[in-house]
């Protein structure tokens, strides 16, 4: 009778290793789409922009930013708006902005951004008490 057991055991423990191996355990990636605030875009805006996320190193070839590919990016130029489609487990929409707004394009940042990951909330904020100056050695 133990040896059904233990036999029985055994299938069930290898069954569920490869259910394990198949599943894979973790994604690999997970793609959003943000739609990125450019309140002056003009068309001479689009190559600065597409410029900003590639990668130029000598001797290499060209490459993008891991994450976002700006063959796929879609300008609205009566909107003045940007969709991007983009990888969050390789490039945050936060980069993504900060990237457009170093090639010199002005980007909104939201202005409500209470329960927004990334983001300190604002009733948070005032209820941490301000840094003293310790520079000074005194004790207060």
């Amino acid at each position: 009778m133990s040896d059904c057991l233990e036999m029985a055991r055994s299938a069930m423990l290898r069954g569920a290793l490869v259910l394990m191996a198949l599943v894979g355990g973790c994604r690999r990636e997970d793609i959003h789409t943000a739609v990125i605030q450019l309140p002056n875009l003009v068309e001479a805006d689009k190559a600065k922009i597409i410029e900003a996320f590639t990668i130029r190193k000598p001797g290499q070839p060209p490459r993008c930013y891991e994450g976002v590919k700006p063959e796929d990016f879609q300008f609205d130029f009566a909107a003045k708006t940007l969709i991007v489609r983009y990888d969050s487990m390789k490039i945050a929409k936060t980069n993504i902005r900060m990237i457009i707004e170093n090639a010199g394009v002005a980007v909104s940042f939201p202005t409500n951004t209470t329960g927004i990951a990334g983001y300190l909330d604002r009733k948070v904020a005032d209820d941490v008490p301000p840094k003293r100056d310790m520079s000074s050695g005194a004790s207060r």
